[in-house]
C-alpha cells in the first residue's frame, strides 16, 4: 500500500495503473471505484479523494495509456522512416505486431471506445487518430491518410474482436490500393 502522506503522486499513479488493469479485465462499464481501490491496495475513500467521479478515474487511466500510445506512434514513425519505399508493408507489419499483443490491444480499444460515451475522454482518444494521420499524410496526401487510418483502425478492431491475427500481406495490398 502506498502511503499518501509521503507520496500522494505515487498513490495517484497507483490508482491510474489500477484502473487500467480493472478496465482491461471487466470493461469500462463495470469498473467501479471500489474495484480500483482494491486493485491499488488503497482505501476506497482515496479513489474519490484524488478522482471525485468515475469519469475522472477512467480519464487518469486513459492518460496513462495515452502516454503509451504516444510512444507507440513514435516507434511506428521511426519504423516507417526506415522503410521509405514500402509504407504499406511497414505499416501492415506494425499493425499485425500491435494486435498480436491481445491484452494491450484490447485494453487500449476498451478505453478508446469509452471516449464515445464520455466526452471528456475524447481529446485523449483522438491522440491515436491524429497521430496516425499526421504520420501518413505527408507521404500519402490527406484523403488517402484518412482512408488508410480508417482501414487500419477497422483491421485492428476486427482482430481484437475475433482474436485472429492480421495477415500483413493482404492488409498491405489494401493500403497500396488506397495510396493509389
Amino acid at each position: 500500500m502506498v502511503n499518501a502522506r509521503r507520496d500522494p503522486e505515487g498513490r495517484k499513479r497507483a490508482l491510474a495503473a489500477a484502473v487500467v488493469e480493472v478496465v482491461a479485465e471487466v470493461g469500462v462499464g463495470k469498473t467501479t471505484h471500489r474495484m480500483v481501490a482494491s486493485r491499488a491496495g488503497v482505501p476506497l475513500g482515496a479513489t474519490t479523494y484524488y478522482f471525485p467521479t468515475l469519469p475522472d478515474l477512467i480519464a487518469a487511466g486513459l492518460a496513462l495509456v495515452s502516454d503509451s500510445v504516444a510512444a507507440d506512434l513514435a516507434d511506428w514513425r521511426a519504423a516507417i522512416e526506415r522503410e521509405p519505399d514500402d509504407l504499406a508493408g511497414a505499416l501492415s507489419r506494425l499493425v499485425a505486431a500491435y494486435v498480436a499483443d491481445q491484452p494491450k490491444a484490447l485494453l487500449e480499444y476498451e478505453l478508446y471506445l469509452a471516449a464515445a460515451r464520455v466526452p471528456a475522454l475524447r481529446p485523449l482518444a483522438r491522440a491515436w487518430l491524429d497521430g496516425v494521420h499526421a504520420m501518413l499524410a505527408p507521404r500519402t496526401g490527406d484523403a488517402a491518410a484518412r482512408a488508410i487510418s480508417a482501414l487500419v483502425d477497422g483491421a485492428m478492431l476486427q482482430a481484437v474482436v475475433t482474436g485472429e491475427a492480421i495477415e500483413p500481406e493482404g492488409l498491405a495490398a489494401a493500403i497500396r490500393d488506397l495510396i493509389r
